[in-house]
């Protein structure tokens, strides 16, 4: 089981361009290698500590989000209750 912990906010091109970093040159972009963690993992989740009530100013929260099908809780008692649930889940 995968744990992601982070607040997902970045530039959407660290995410979607090749060499869209802002530290280096990469030459895949970003999600090929969510990509790749999610082959090896597919039910990772995220664990977002920004407020939930926040994730819709920033884009890539949403990127990162639907990249994980959906599967990004906020860092709260209720988000991790609601992110074990689904770790636990047969799939």
């Amino acid at each position: 089981k995968v744990i992601v912990v982070g607040d997902a906010s970045m530039s959407p091109y660290e995410i979607a361009h090749p060499g869209g970093s802002v530290e280096h040159w990469n030459p895949e972009a970003g999600s090929v290698w969510l990509a790749r963690l999610l082959q090896q993992w597919p039910n990772a989740i995220w664990l977002n500590p920004e407020s939930q009530k926040n994730w819709g100013y920033t884009h890539s929260i949403g990127m990162i989000r639907d990249i994980f099908g959906g599967r990004m809780f906020p860092l709260t008692l209720a988000g991790l209750e609601a992110a074990t649930k689904q770790l636990s889940r047969r799939h």
